[in-house]
């Protein structure tokens, strides 16, 4: 007999499992309705926007550094260029451990512990998605073997970049400059965006001073990455605007000539042309190479710079600030011509030594037994200091202060090149501000030499020396003379204002004088100079100094042969030529020359023959 509780739970259990597939349909309905909100949500809502989004996975924006603008001497000859080299870069958010990849690149690229430093401090400055190079000058073995391996190394490739390099050498290069990786410093002032694809920016130099011009404008380029980052597509460009061609006043052979008539002494030459300031020549020695600096110098090599007892990194163009010595003779001359305290024919007695009405101090001239009854023009010719006390005493340190100024000592020559000194030309403000004390009559008549608290650079004694070459006109210093873009012509231009207010004389005549009187150093019987112009084509106005290093005792006399060579005195000479139509002057200072009439005047007239002989009828 069948069971009653049996079909009882047979229609329980059928009616649970009909709830339960209800439920179950009802959950799968509630599941498929959210999948279908959800791909509506995704593909027509916000359809704009992962649209864009997964584009931005497979589309990268990558900016184009722009081709920095090359350096032309005056002639046309390159002074800085770009040259192809392959370079090892990485990506870092591409990167999954930097050091064991950077490890393992060591084993088919030769990577140096200074490479490793600077590529982890361009990370610092770096976005983590831009590429930054871990070796440059790759050579074609070193290509070769990370091509072959390359698939092991997601986000570092090889590419083919521009870099500086400067086929001169050392020529030039306290004038030229050169470029090296931007520091944090550097990085903060420029405009990001424009630098983002370069690691490179000028340093010292006409590299620095014209570095808006030189680096150009940055271009972009949107790029189809695969997963692995690497370029499958360029999709559009906008490209990159190079940076302006510069062409210099500086003559290549001129500078060639003149650092090798240096040779291996301490000093500087600059030549420029009186007429419009455009500089032709500027030399500081010892000198160094610029393309140490490009990639980035080893440090056991900069100590070596940095430390040399002999500073070749150090500009002494534009830096160096000397005792100008007997050179600022005639300038001292002019003054006293101008506020009436001479005329051409006075006359002072040179025993050899000058005092002050009521000291016993002597202040002794470079000749011992002393030059006699002396005037103006022999005292320049001769470089009489007796002659020069004295009149110096007579103008007194105010007088003096106000005209050499007219001249440009104690300020900048305002030349487009950075970092420029600007020299002492004192006052009795100045010593107040500088040391606290009044100022002395015996300071008076050392300035009055060039001695003391007074220092100039080579660039504003021969800025000096070419206002007394054109009569008065004071010009401003210049290096680039013309600009040019790809493919155009060279376009003069005036970017900076190269004339002053024009030094304006009581006396027109007294500029011939002064003249006259230079040209005795050279031409005259008795001229400190005069052995430079032996059968000299033409005719050179100049004066020599020979500026103290260190002070001697009253009566005390010295041995150049038992010092120290760094204790010699310094040679300067300042000159222009020819005195009829001047187109050149220089001015030469050799540090712990000795004399400036055996050492620097020699040099100063090589100069001179040179450019006349030979290079003048180029032109500009």
């Amino acid at each position: 007999m069948p069971r009653t509780g049996s079909l009882t739970d047979d229609l329980r259990e059928s009616e649970q499992f009909r709830r339960r597939t209800i439920v179950a349909f009802l959950v799968v309905i509630l599941m498929v309705t959210g999948i279908v909100a959800r791909l509506v949500y995704l593909q027509v809502v916000n359809h704009h926007h992962f649209t864009t989004q997964a584009d931005q996975n497979r589309v990268t924006v990558v900016p184009l550094a722009p081709t920095r603008g090359l350096i032309f001497d005056r002639r046309g000859r390159v002074l800085a260029e770009n040259l192809p080299s392959f370079t090892l870069e990485l990506v870092p958010e591409r990167v999954i451990d930097l050091d064991a990849t950077i490890n393992e690149l060591g084993r088919y690229v030769d990577i140096s512990q200074n490479n490793i430093q600077r590529f982890y401090d361009q990370l610092q400055r770096k976005r983590r998605h831009d590429s930054i190079a871990i070796r440059s000058h790759l050579t074609e073995e070193e290509v070769a073997r990370f091509a072959v391996n390359r698939h092991r190394f997601p986000g570092v490739e090889i590419n083919a970049r521009l870099l500086r390099s400067y086929p001169y050498g050392p020529l030039a290069v306290h004038t030229i400059g050169y470029v090296g990786q931007i520091n944090e410093k550097e990085a903060s002032k420029v405009n990001q965006t424009n630098y983002s694809a370069t690691s490179y920016i000028g340093k010292i130099g006409i590299e620095k001073y014209y570095e808006t011009l030189l680096h150009g404008q940055i271009g972009y380029q949107r790029v189809e990455t695969n997963a692995q980052g690497r370029v499958i597509e360029v999709l559009d460009s906008i490209a990159p605007k190079p940076g302006s061609n510069l062409h210099l006043t500086i003559d290549a052979e001129l500078q060639r000539i003149a650092e090798a008539i240096l040779g291996d002494q301490r000093g500087a030459i600059v030549a420029i042309e009186p007429a419009t300031g455009n500089l032709l020549s500027m030399v500081s020695k010892p000198s160094y190479d610029p393309n140490l600096f490009v990639q980035g110098i080893d440090h056991a090599t900069f100590n070596a710079l940095n430390n040399s007892p002999d500073h070749p990194l150090f500009n002494r163009i534009l830096r160096g600030t000397y005792p100008p010595g007997s050179t600022i003779k005639p300038i001292i001359a002019l003054a006293a011509l101008e506020y009436n305290k001479i005329d051409a024919n006075t006359s002072v007695f040179c025993p050899g030594w000058y005092s002050l009405e009521g000291d016993n101090h002597r202040y002794r001239d470079w000749k011992r037994w002393g030059h006699g009854h002396t005037d103006m023009k022999k005292a320049v010719a001769e470089s009489c200091d007796v002659f020069f006390y004295d009149i110096a005493f007579r103008l007194g340190i105010d007088h003096m202060h106000e005209y050499m100024t007219k001249f440009g000592f104690g300020s900048t020559t305002k030349v487009d090149i950075s970092d420029e000194l600007s020299g002492i030309m004192p006052s009795r403000q100045w010593k107040r501000d500088a040391r606290g004390l009044p100022w002395f009559p015996g300071e008076t008549l050392i300035t009055g030499i060039g001695q003391g608290f007074m220092t100039a650079t080579p660039l504003q004694l021969a800025r000096a020396t070419a206002a007394i070459a054109n009569r008065g006109t004071l010009v401003t210093p210049r290096v680039v003379r013309a600009i040019s873009e790809n493919g155009e012509e060279a376009t003069t231009i005036n970017l900076i204002d190269t004339v002053s207010e024009p030094i304006i004389l009581k006396n027109e005549n007294h500029w011939q004088a002064v003249v006259d009187s230079m040209k005795e150093v050279v031409h005259g019987a008795h001229g400190t100079a005069r052995k430079i112009a032996t059968n000299s084509p033409f005719t050179i106005a100049g004066k020599t100094g020979t500026a103290q290093v260190f002070g001697i005792k009253q009566d005390e006399n010295y041995d150049a042969d038992d010092l120290d060579k760094r204790l010699h005195d310094h040679a300067l000479f300042i000159g222009f030529a020819p005195i009829e139509n001047p187109q050149i002057a220089v001015a030469v200072i050799v540090e712990n020359g000795g004399s400036g009439s055996s050492t620097a005047a020699p040099i100063a007239y090589q100069v001179l023959h040179h450019y006349l002989t030979t290079l003048a009828d180029y032109g500009t």
